[in-house]
């Protein structure tokens, strides 16, 4: 923190929670949308990553929406919302209390999918990147819906690119064991069969892979669809419907 206060925007309205600088105004949290939550966000670092924190060890890495970390790493600033623990700086993403050219690496893991801009977010990210920096952002394309307490937008791999491109030289767009689509098979079929009870259920559990490869509306008709409670319908769907009017004048 010392060796960051001079990038600061103290020009930003802000206050200090012992060591901790809070940018959290309560105008932001209303433009942000932010809402109290019990809710720990909670991931590990993949490996890549902790390379990314090891190859710039003498300079400054921001991780920007950290969540809690059991691990601390005294160059890494961990921003969050939430005044976690291991919390360095309080405030949004859409309007980070940093200067230009701060920082050595930025990492941004499942976060970009919670906030209520993104474009502004990223733009926020790419602002606050040295020249010739870091970054490594990890964006859920087919996750299911996760509010930590808000989950916004998800992305496709054109869409994450679209995000940065304006800014940064894209090197490249992978995916680490951690996002594989094994991972989100385990987790769509998990999550919905949590939503099914009794015999449903464990029809739904017995079921084969070439099962759910027939004909796609003959499958909703079945009962593993009709008795699928709407709100893992929502959590889980192929897409959702917004209907809405406007307010007459």
């Amino acid at each position: 923190m010392q060796k960051l206060r001079p990038s600061l925007r103290f020009d930003m309205e802000h206050t200090w929670r012992g060591e901790k600088a809070d940018f959290l105004t309560e105008e932001l949290r209303q433009v942000s949308r932010i809402a109290d939550t019990e809710n720990i966000s909670k991931n590990t670092y993949d490996p890549a990553i902790l390379q990314l924190i090891e190859k710039h060890a003498d300079g400054l890495v921001l991780d920007c929406g950290a969540g809690r970390r059991d691990t601390y790493y005294p160059h890494v600033i961990n921003f969050e919302i939430v005044d976690y623990p291991s919390t360095d700086v309080l405030g949004i993403g859409e309007c980070l209390p940093f200067k230009d050219d701060t920082f050595d690496a930025v990492i941004s893991v499942a976060v970009l999918e919670h906030v209520a801009d993104p474009i502004t977010c990223a733009a926020e990210i790419a602002r606050v990147l040295k020249p010739g920096g870091d970054l490594s952002c990890c964006l859920p394309f087919l996750q299911p819906l996760h509010g930590y307490p808000h989950h916004y937008f998800n992305a496709t791999p054109q869409g994450l690119r679209r995000l940065f491109d304006a800014a940064l030289d894209i090197k490249g767009i992978t995916v680490f064991p951690s996002t594989h689509p094994a991972i989100a098979l385990h987790w769509i079929l998990g999550s919905y069969a949590q939503g099914l009870a009794g015999q449903t259920r464990e029809d739904f559990l017995s079921m084969q892979v070439s099962d759910f490869l027939g004909t796609p509306m003959d499958l909703v008709t079945r009962p593993f669809a009709t008795q699928l409670p709407m709100e893992k319908q929502l959590e889980l769907a192929c897409a959702t419907v917004l209907t809405a009017t406007k307010p007459a004048t």
